[in-house]
């Protein structure tokens, strides 16, 4: 498990330093744009082949359908509240008097 996260974390910091030598290239940043888009898309792909394949997940789905509603909306409005904050504090200009 702390593998797995380190692991991680020195894909991110190589991203970042990666991102740093390239600097702002606008179509650099654009393909970067569509293939992390692309990458979404596939992953919640492949994380929709995993459910369909669970035989726990997909016999219980009934039953821990208002479960994982209750998560996905808890999910998004924690989402959306700390997007708001982002924005609020660090990027919105602020308004001249």
């Amino acid at each position: 498990m702390l593998q797995d996260i380190i692991i991680v974390l020195a894909i991110m910091i190589l991203g970042i330093g990666i991102g740093l030598f390239i600097g702002n290239r606008p179509k650099i940043i654009k393909i970067v744009g569509a293939l992390t888009s692309f990458s979404i898309f596939l992953l919640l792909f492949l994380l929709g082949i995993g459910v369909g394949t669970n035989e726990k997940i997909i016999s219980n789905l009934h039953t821990i359908g208002i479960q994982a509603l209750v998560l996905t909306l808890g999910a998004v409005l924690g989402s959306l509240i700390c997007a708001w904050a982002t924005y609020k504090f660090f990027f919105q200009t602020k308004k001249s008097e």
